[in-house]
């Protein structure tokens, strides 16, 4: 695939974007800029026998030839790997970086199950 331009990569971050801000409350955008978007849950919790007072649940950041989708549930909770939809994994790069090169129905349809999947995890532990 070629190189994607810089407003190749706002228009997949903008596509994006609003399905994070679905979960904002009660989740808490700790940036909202141009080209970074992050949230966290702001609460005291334990998580591994360590209280915390906060985690975070997921991210975009324009890179120089992607959009970087940063899902932290995939790197607290593994097995949920195994939920996601294989084309979606495919872009998983690491424990939690999902490349985006675009942002089409499908794609965007796999990061919006992927996100009420993930969401649902933490509501379980009390996380959120």
């Amino acid at each position: 695939m070629p190189k994607l331009t810089t407003p190749q990569l706002v228009e997949i971050f903008n596509a994006v974007k609003p399905l994070l801000k679905i979960y904002e409350p009660p989740l808490t955008a700790r940036a909202d800029i141009q080209g970074r978007y992050d949230l966290w849950s702001e609460k005291d919790l334990v998580i591994e026998g360590k209280k915390r007072k906060e985690i975070a649940f997921a991210a975009l950041i324009v890179q120089s030839s992607y959009v970087g989708f940063y899902f932290v549930p995939t790197y607290t909770h593994e097995e949920s790997k195994a939920t996601l939809h294989p084309d979606l994994l495919k872009k998983l790069k690491g424990k939690a970086c999902f490349h985006l090169q675009e942002a089409n129905p499908d794609t965007l349809e796999h990061i919006s199950d992927a996100l009420a999947s993930g969401f649902r995890m933490y509501q379980e532990r009390g996380w959120v």
